[in-house]
């Protein structure tokens, strides 16, 4: 037998005895990372770094941690991986979303920046960095929802609760033996659980009955006709022997099973899409149970999970069909619920708090709406996922993984508060207009409601969602000025702001309307005058005691006549429009003023710019009579 020599110094038999040792720990837990095995290869890692600090060592820990949701043990190693020397590529990115999941969304902005500097053609790495720069408008309805968490006794993961008669039902694993561990989380493998009220009280969950649950991953599912067909995600098993593909990948599959005369599940059936090298799973249903809606990774995507859908044609599912890129990404997206017209899904990218969010979106004809992120606290820097919610659209479930585990909460949903608020002020300036009477009116019933403005011109009235309304100021002296706000299409709670600018009712005084501008040797409305008379017509139409001239003036360039004769056919032209839109002719005159008003030194053989001239030809109306109908003198 071989022995070391006698003379070898001491130190360095240690210091062997240790990398030796380091490196039977990175050995065992890399094979435990092709297993998927993270919490075993997370324990090999850990004690390898006790003997070796190694920069690819560090990143192999916080990737097994990762997996594992331990988002602060994965960012200490990132972290300790960057002080040697800096992440790129993808630990950038992966440390950049860890970051955000931590709230650090400075830190991560960089580390973001630095991986899309790798890969600029990543739009998911684009998104999430305009995320970590607005994270802030997250937080712009927090009083909206109300969140707390279930208390399931004996569970240790719960997560996508749907109803089941009184009871819900969900998807939930308990501490299990180390032989019976699911070896990604150390947990039980998932089951399907039942939840219900008992002498008032809910009781100790228990385990839905018959032949859904058995020895790996059931779980979530979703409920169809009445509560008799269930809808399942199981892992890719066969009696006791789990079938993976040749990444050591065990594949979810879809299921069917029926409630039986005696309260069990069975009847198992297999969703005709399932295939060994891709996962389909997650079930949603529309209202009239026609449409299936589910996650998967197969061939066709745009990267990562997508979400996918099948029609019923009575004979059988429709090929599934890709929801599309307004909502699926390169990232993934995953947990699909239907509520009415809307679906609810979680994302990893979109415009993303961290890890996964839930989003909205809507049916719009043949297409989905922009998906809109629900913001805090529906959606946190964790992951955030199955969202379900009563036909009310006030209460429901989400699962999160907020407290360090993923959970169930109940949610309650308020009804957003909506209010506008105003200032008026005079035209010509920013001094306000005091106690003017403010009339708001709902353009969908004719509702009116009125209030006084205070001293400084400001007023304030609660709104309707989904409403339009009309806002008129009235003020002797003054001429009356409306504007409208409209609360259509707004989800969060918000306060409109508007601005209502009053001009002083004096007869004979000219106001300029802005950018009512001609073309040269032309009286045609231009778009961009169409859509200032456009506002005149407000004015009109407000105050229809009044009568008014129009006026329209010229540049110098051309004869005095020819110029008299093209204003007053522009200032007709603008009249003209003006009555196509509503205004009474008895109400309003045109009146050319040719080149006889300038407002600056452009006159005849004055060397001018375009701009210059351009000012000059310009349109004015004034006031020129009450209770009468216009008269051209």
């Amino acid at each position: 037998m071989r022995s070391y020599c006698p003379s070898f110094p001491l130190a360095l038999l240690a210091a062997s005895a240790l990398v030796s040792c380091a490196d039977h720990h990175v050995r065992k837990g890399s094979q435990a990372m092709g297993l998927l095995s993270y919490s075993k290869a997370e324990r090999h890692f850990d004690k390898a770094l006790k003997h070796h600090q190694d920069r690819d060592l560090l990143i192999l820990a916080a990737q097994a941690e990762a997996k594992q949701n331990k988002v602060e043990e994965a960012a200490a190693h990132y972290d300790a991986a960057e002080q040697i020397a800096p992440l790129n590529g993808h630990d950038a990115y992966q440390y950049g979303r860890l970051l955000m999941n931590l709230g650090n969304y400075q830190q991560a902005e960089s580390l973001l920046v630095r991986a899309w500097q790798d890969q600029p053609e990543r739009r998911d790495i684009t998104e999430l960095i305009g995320s970590s720069q607005g994270y802030k408008s997250f937080y712009a309805d927090s009083s909206r929802y109300e969140i707390s968490p279930l208390e399931l006794e004996g569970i240790a993961t719960a997560f996508c609760a749907v109803p089941h008669g009184q009871a819900i039902l969900f998807t939930a694993q308990r501490d299990a033996a180390a032989a019976k561990q699911d070896p990604w989380s150390g947990y039980s493998f998932t089951d399907l659980y039942q939840w219900e009220p008992r002498n008032g009280a809910y009781g100790k969950p228990q385990l839905i009955k018959g032949e859904v649950n058995g020895p790996f991953h059931e779980g979530p599912a979703v409920l169809a006709d009445g509560g008799n067909t269930l809808y399942f995600t199981r892992s890719n098993y066969y009696g006791r022997k789990l079938i993976k593909d040749e990444k050591n990948i065990s594949n979810l599959k879809l299921f069917r099973a029926t409630l039986q005369a005696d309260g069990t599940w069975g009847n198992i059936s297999e969703f005709s899409y399932n295939n060994d090298a891709w996962s389909v799973g997650q079930p949603a249903l529309s209202k009239d149970g026609k449409t299936l809606y589910f996650t998967s990774d197969m061939p066709g995507g745009h990267g990562g999970k997508d979400l996918w859908y099948c029609r019923d044609l009575g004979t059988g599912w429709q090929a599934p069909v890709n929801l599309g890129p307004s909502i699926n990404t390169s990232g993934d997206e995953m947990f699909p619920t239907l509520v009415g017209d809307a679906l609810y899904f979680s994302s990893t990218n979109h415009n993303n708090m961290g890890g996964l969010d839930i989003l909205e979106t809507h049916v719009e004809g043949e297409y989905w709406s922009e998906p809109r992120n629900l913001g805090y606290p529906v959606n946190t820097t964790r992951d955030d996922f199955g969202l379900w919610l009563d036909s009310s659209g006030t209460q429901g479930y989400l699962s999160s993984d907020r407290s360090g585990t993923d959970w169930i909460y109940a949610l309650k949903v308020n009804t957003p508060v909506f209010s506008v608020d105003g200032m008026i002020t005079q035209a010509d300036g920013e001094q306000p207009v005091p106690f003017a009477l403010v009339i708001l009116e709902n353009l969908a019933d004719h509702m009116k409601t009125q209030d006084t403005a205070d001293a400084n011109g400001r007023f304030r009235f609660p709104l309707d969602p989904n409403a339009t309304y009309s806002i008129t100021a009235i003020k002797d002296g003054m001429l009356t000025q409306s504007t409208t706000a409209s609360t259509v299409g707004l989800a969060m709670s918000t306060a409109l702001g508007t601005h209502i600018a009053m001009k002083p009712l004096e007869l004979d005084k000219p106001f300029p309307v802005p950018n009512i501008y001609y073309d040269y040797d032309k009286w045609d409305i231009r778009p961009d005058a169409a859509a200032e008379l456009d506002k005149l017509v407000a004015v009109f139409t407000d105050n229809p005691e009044l009568t008014f001239e129009l006026g329209s003036h010229t540049d110098s360039r051309g004869g005095d006549l020819y110029n008299l004769v093209l204003s007053d056919a522009r200032a007709k032209s603008a009249v003209d429009y003006l009555v196509r839109k509503g205004v009474s002719p008895d109400r309003i005159f045109a009146r050319g003023y040719g080149e006889t008003i300038l407002v600056n030194q452009c006159a005849d053989g004055v060397k001018c710019t375009e701009d210059e001239h351009q000012a000059n030809r310009r349109t004015e109306f004034k006031v020129v009579g009450r209770g009468q109908a216009a008269t051209q003198p």
